[in-house]
């Protein structure tokens, strides 16, 4: 059972690999020149030990010193590090560019599968943890790829470079190296294999850390209102304890790396210089050749010290991108077909027949749905919390798409109309509002970014927020904060309902649009509603049922089903669900 568990990580870590790799060959020029300056860098380092050891031959014996010869020697130790110097700094720029242009790519391949995404993925994830994918993840990738470039290439050739130069100089004495190199191996072989699960539970938990974070600043004022400061307390305190215990497990893991590979490095120092001592009393080596491989003995250890750091950092570098890769790869949601009708004057005529849907499948939530709306109607939608208004509206702009039944604009199914004309063809003005980080002028023509100053001005007025915006400090050129700073509520609506009304798109849709207005101004913008739903098919939610008296149709839902369906007068007379609901809002 272990073992099928450990070829699962494998197979999840090589598959992992695999998809870095793919990002990483679209820089392969780079990756060559790269390969060439590591190259260069070893062998002129590992040049260095040589001249070292013929200068010293050259200081040894009474009276048979070449001062000159040294003289020679130093000189062309200083060349040789000097260009060795220049090829190293090329090197760490090619993997700056290397890594920064991977990174780069996959924060944009995620951000792009973010857009492609349908609204049911991010329904089901905190937004929060998905943050902490493309950001924080990332960044730990990049780090751990950076050191994986600099350090690995470099330590692999110095490896094989000082193996190459000591069987040249020594055969015996590099052999008793290469006997003791797998002990290296196998501390990076135990290290590896014992922290990418740890360092993947770590990146997971960070993001449920994040998750937290983010939603409690975001919210903090609901917090204090219900006083669950110490519960939220309680809950932080929590995820950060199994934070600590599997970075702990991790850091264990990887801290061990350095005293474990500097015991390798001794036990090869310690080999060579007993065994060169020998040497060099037989009259093998000289003592000039002894220093070149106590040298190169430090210079072949050291790669692996690194090389066995670079591992740990890699496992954590590869835990973030498998969780990036997932999120890539997520199901993005069906495109539109090649032949989807671009919809251009939508007249407003909208049928739904027999739609079912349901956001859970084994819960269901509408059934067998049937509304006809000629081009100009009204509809009002109204109903207990929960029985599927705002579902309603999600279909119609097809976040969602139907289980089964048809959605038709203009007596065409929606699914053979592109996303983008369809939701152009229909304006917005939601309870929750939105606004960008940006000038007031900016938020009111997101929809229509080639307004004058005029229609700006134009929109404002029929919204009743031209007001309010002139005692702003800098008027329509004020900037404002994400989510309108530092605005009121009622105030950011009044914006999204000035932005509608800019547009003046075919078909309109108002969920709770003046749920934070006060009533006199309410008054003021149902008539500014009604003069512009005028001609244009509207779908109204209200729980303020005050607001939909003039609606052509009212639709009453519950459970999913349309129960009564008329306009206002004919259901008060009916005496039913609807007449409880309307009197219940006015009784005493």
């Amino acid at each position: 059972m272990a073992a099928d568990k450990n070829v699962q990580k494998k197979s999840g870590q090589g598959a992992v690999m695999g998809k870095v790799m793919g990002y990483i060959r679209r820089y392969w020029f780079m990756v060559g020149l790269s390969l060439v300056l590591a190259a260069v860098t070893v062998v002129l380092t590992l040049y260095i030990p040589i001249l070292t050891g013929d200068a010293v031959d050259l200081l040894l014996g009474e009276g048979n010193v070449s001062f000159e010869g040294v003289f020679s020697i130093m000189k062309q130790i200083v060349v040789v590090m000097l260009i060795t110097a220049a090829a190293q700094w090329l090197m760490n720029t090619c993997n700056n560019h290397i890594t920064y242009h991977v990174v780069k790519d996959i924060r944009e391949d995620a951000f792009h599968r973010l857009e492609q995404l349908p609204l049911k993925y991010l329904d089901a994830h905190a937004y929060g943890e998905i943050v902490s994918r493309v950001v924080a993840d990332v960044d730990t990738f990049a780090d751990g790829l950076l050191m994986g470039f600099t350090q690995l290439f470099t330590g692999v050739m110095t490896i094989f470079g000082t193996l190459a130069f000591m069987l040249y100089t020594n055969v015996p004495i590099a052999l008793v190296v290469v006997c003791i190199t797998p002990v290296s191996f196998l501390v990076a072989r135990f290290i590896a294999t014992r922290t990418y699960s740890m360092f993947k539970l770590q990146s997971q938990t960070r993001g449920e850390q994040t998750s937290l974070v983010e939603e409690m600043i975001g919210n903090q004022k609901i917090v204090k209102t219900f006083s669950r400061e110490q519960a939220v307390k309680e809950e932080f305190a929590e995820i950060n304890d199994r934070l600590q215990a599997c970075s702990l497990q991790a850091i264990f893991f990887s801290s061990i790396t350095n005293p474990a590979t500097r015991f390798v490095n001794s036990l090869v120092y310690a080999a060579v210089g007993v065994f060169g001592a020998f040497a060099v009393i037989r009259g093998g080596i000289s003592v000039g050749n002894l220093s070149c491989f106590l040298s190169y003995a430090n210079q072949y250890t050291k790669p692996f010290n690194e090389i066995s750091g670079v591992v740990t950092e890699l496992q954590n570098a590869l835990a973030c991108a498998g969780r990036i890769f997932d999120l890539i790869e997520e199901e993005p949601q069906v495109p539109d077909s090649p032949d989807a009708r671009v919809l251009k004057g939508a007249q407003g005529n909208v049928g739904l027949e027999k739609v079912c849907f349901s956001y859970v499948p084994d819960k269901k939530l509408i059934e067998n749905f049937n509304l006809q709306v000629k081009p100009g109607q009204r509809v009002a939608i109204v109903g207990p919390t929960g029985c599927g208004k705002t579902t309603v509206i999600n279909l119609l702009m097809r976040f969602y798409d139907v289980n089964s039944g048809v959605i038709r604009v203009d007596g065409t199914d929606i699914r053979e109309i592109t996303r983008g004309s369809l939701r152009t063809s229909y304006g917005m003005v939601l309870q929750e509002t939105w606004l960008r980080a940006g000038t007031i002028r900016d938020n009111i023509r997101m929809g229509k970014p080639e307004a004058d100053q005029e229609e700006v001005l134009q929109a404002a007025k029929a919204a009743h927020a031209h007001s309010f915006i002139k005692r702003l400090p800098q008027g329509y050129d004020t900037v404002i904060g994400e989510d309108g700073g530092s605005l009121s509520q009622g105030q950011k609506q009044l914006l999204c309902i000035a932005r509608v009304m800019l547009c003046l798109p075919p078909m309109l849709i108002l969920d709770e649009a003046t749920s934070s207005i006060d009533t006199r101004t309410e008054l003021k913008i149902q008539n500014a509603f009604a003069k512009m739903m005028e001609g244009r098919t509207s779908f109204i939610v209200a729980h303020r049922l005050s607001t939909i008296r003039e609606a052509d149709i009212i639709l009453v839902m519950k459970d999913g089903s349309i129960i009564e369906q008329g306009n206002h007068e004919t259901l008060l007379a009916r005496k039913g669900f609807y007449a409880n609901l309307y009197n219940s809002q006015f009784t005493g």
